[in-house]
């Protein structure tokens, strides 16, 4: 297993990037009240963890940062943003720096759910989606978005050609679906935050599945602290 990088949808993926801190720095940095400091995590280091998630003081924890990249639909990465610049106490906990397709022209890729992806819309709420669609109605709009990449793409590629610049030829390409690449840096505190939100059922599928490779990569950073997370939520 790739410890590093997690595939998520067709063609996304998660990079764990760089990790500053342990369990052991957000129990340091709570045990700085009373002047006290831990070499090694211990049986007390753990029990303060436990206490400072159950009790909701979470400010220790932003003396951490973890900088993933991400492969992600458009869709994925506003929903992600979003969240970002919404957030209040955690704002300049975030860091984010994305590609952008006024200077550069990589390989455009574009999210395109297999038949059995479609999803119906939910029968009581305006947002979210319901079960899946059936095959055959998922194979025809698995094909219409395939033909009408096609279609967009040809046009990018003639706008390019007859000299129009970049961030205006880039307005032929079908937005949502498209891949973006970026790098998010946060305290965890922050990326706490975003899988309390974006793991739960009623989130957009798609990112659910990259707060669970999100999730995945933090638990490796910070065993101790996403197991007592782990307990709490399960009202252990």
């Amino acid at each position: 297993m790739d410890l590093t990088k997690i595939d998520v949808l067709d063609k996304g993926y998660v990079r764990l990037i760089e990790v500053l801190g342990t369990d052991l720095s957000v129990a340091n940095a709570a045990r700085v009240s009373y002047d006290k400091e831990s070499k090694e995590i211990s049986p007390k280091d753990i029990k303060l963890i436990n206490f400072l998630l159950r009790e909701g003081h979470t400010s220790p924890l932003r003396h951490t940062a973890i900088t993933f990249e991400i492969y992600a639909p458009l869709m994925v990465a506003r929903q992600h943003w979003k969240y970002v610049v919404a957030s209040t106490h955690i704002d300049d906990q975030n860091g984010w720096n994305e590609s952008s397709r006024r200077y550069i022209t990589e390989k455009e890729e574009f999210y395109i759910p297999n038949k059995n992806k479609w999803r119906s819309a939910p029968a009581n709420s305006k947002q979210g989606s319901g079960e899946p669609v059936d095959a055959g109605t998922g194979e025809f709009y698995s094909e219409k978005l395939d033909d009408l990449i096609a279609y967009s793409l040809n046009l990018y590629d003639k706008a390019l050609t007859d000299g129009i610049a970049p961030e205006l030829a880039r307005l032929f390409l079908p937005a949502y679906g498209m891949y973006v690449r970026y790098r998010w840096t946060a305290s965890l505190q922050s990326v706490i935050t975003f899988l309390d939100q974006r793991l739960e059922h009623d989130a957009q599928v798609e990112i659910q599945e990259y707060a669970k490779a999100i999730n995945e990569f933090t638990t490796i950073a910070f065993p101790n602290i996403m197991y007592e997370r782990k307990k709490i939520n399960n009202g252990d």
